[in-house]
């Protein structure tokens, strides 16, 4: 499919971002009339004095169903966007393989919100590791972070060759500034980044501070995930996701380009901003969705059907049905099913889940798990409702009941989670998580027919 849009200098668009629906669509949207050009991709000049360059976040032989590239007609070509590298350091952020040297043993694992910053951070400073899992190097696995931040990137810019970046904002709205457009995406939305192309954030509104939760995706890209039974409709539908329209940066002062590359940062100096395309065409490109659109399906009479209808997007392995990363949503739903304990069961799973909070209450967590909090539950590790919320699930009338005002989300993978030391000696750590179990006492007394 085909989307075709007008795009803006970034002046034009300042106030008024605009997108194109879809996924996976090829889209093309210039700034400029006439800067596309029709017919084919490399002129012998392009129109504006502009460069074409192909953007490919796919093998040049890979089948067409998966085969990803876009065209860019921009002010300069890239390689006037990198000069000689420097080594750079952002000492929070870490790639798997994760062997941070701390005390911490395996365990069942909660934290509240990481602390609010006492000095002036940018969204690249303020991105905390938590874990990682697989490889970096090979292209395996992924790093679930939080973030925090209170300054604009203004002339710095990134982009990370390592993998895709799917940001969950938390607390505050903000502004990514892409090669290929502008998105605004608050609480409650998501963006994603494809890698390897150039972006830099700002704050929207007022704040103290702008925090929420990153999946870095080593491997390969997100998409939907295959609905089998459910049919063509429900879970993410794909015109709710949104592709900003071109939109450029024209700006001749000295900036800096930050890249992630194996695992290492390096930074370059630059005379101008890298985000100068003026037109494009394609579908490698990023872009935002609302979660609030998520369409849920579940249980019409009786149990709790499995987590993964929730999920709205998935990273694939070779091996059919096991995610690299899967990002799976618990959004406002009805509550129907009769004679079942309503709330996910207790498991354990050859999966590992990194959870975290948006807004509202966890149904089954009834205390301790807050807005901005996470929790990592591992690969095989026990887990499930607390002991509160087991009792409540357990004797509460079974009507139909509106799970409301909550948006909880999960990176889960088919790979263990290595802790980082910053996420293993961080003082919001729970020491006393465990406890919420401790109350699930005994019930059996071996007589038939006695509940």
């Amino acid at each position: 499919m085909l989307e075709k849009a007008k795009g803006f200098a970034v002046d034009a668009v300042a106030n008024n971002p605009q997108y194109m629906p879809g996924f996976g669509n090829d889209f093309e949207t210039e700034s400029l009339p006439g800067a596309l050009p029709q017919g084919q991709n490399s002129p012998q000049k392009c129109n504006y004095g502009l460069y074409a360059e192909q953007l490919s976040g796919s093998p040049f032989t890979a089948p067409r169903g998966t085969n990803e590239r876009s065209w860019l007609y921009r002010i300069r070509p890239s390689v006037r966007h990198t000069r000689r590298f420097s080594n750079a350091s952002y000492p929070f952020w870490k790639s798997a393989p994760c062997l941070d040297d701390h005390s911490l043993p395996l365990g069942q694992l909660r934290w509240n919100p990481i602390p609010a910053p006492t000095e002036k951070l940018d969204f690249l400073a303020g991105i905390r590791t938590m874990t990682a899992a697989g490889d970096v190097m090979t292209q395996v696995g992924m790093a679930a972070h939080a973030y925090v931040f209170n300054e604009d990137m203004i002339d710095d810019y990134f982009f990370n060759a390592d993998g895709e970046l799917l940001v969950v904002p938390q607390l505050g709205s903000m502004r990514v500034f892409t090669e290929m457009g502008i998105i605004d995406v608050e609480p409650s939305e998501i963006c994603l980044i494809p890698r390897g192309m150039m972006f830099k954030v700002s704050r929207l509104g007022d704040g103290p501070e702008w925090r929420g939760y990153i999946c870095e995706n080593y491997g390969a890209k997100f998409t939907l995930p295959d609905r089998g039974p459910i049919g063509a409709n429900c879970l993410a539908n794909p015109r709710d996701f949104k592709t900003p329209v071109a939109s450029y940066e024209d700006k001749e002062t000295p900036c800096r380009v930050h890249v992630k590359w194996c695992g290492k940062f390096y930074v370059t100096e630059i005379g101008h901003s890298p985000l100068d395309v003026v037109a494009w065409h394609g579908n490698y490109a990023p872009f935002k969705y609302d979660l609030r659109t998520f369409s849920p399906v579940g249980a019409i009479l009786f149990d709790h059907p499995d987590p993964s209808i929730f999920t709205v997007l998935t990273a694939p392995t070779e091996e059919s049905g096991t995610a690299n990363v899967d990002f799976v949503i618990f959004p406002p739903r009805w509550l129907v099913a009769e004679h079942t304990f309503r709330p996910p069961w207790y498991h354990r799973n050859i999966m590992s889940e990194f959870m975290g909070l948006i807004h509202g209450q966890y149904d089954a967590k009834e205390q301790g798990f807050v807005p901005g909090g996470m929790s990592l539950h591992n690969m095989m590790l026990p887990h499930g409702p607390d002991s509160m919320g087991f009792e409540k699930a357990s004797n509460v009338e079974l009507k139909p009941v509106k799970l409301d005002h909550t948006m909880a989300f999960m990176f889960e993978t088919r790979y263990p989670q290595q802790l980082t030391r910053y996420a293993a000696e961080l003082e919001t750590l729970q020491d006393n998580y465990l406890e919420c179990w401790d109350g699930l006492e005994r019930k059996f007394d071996g007589t038939p027919g006695i509940k």
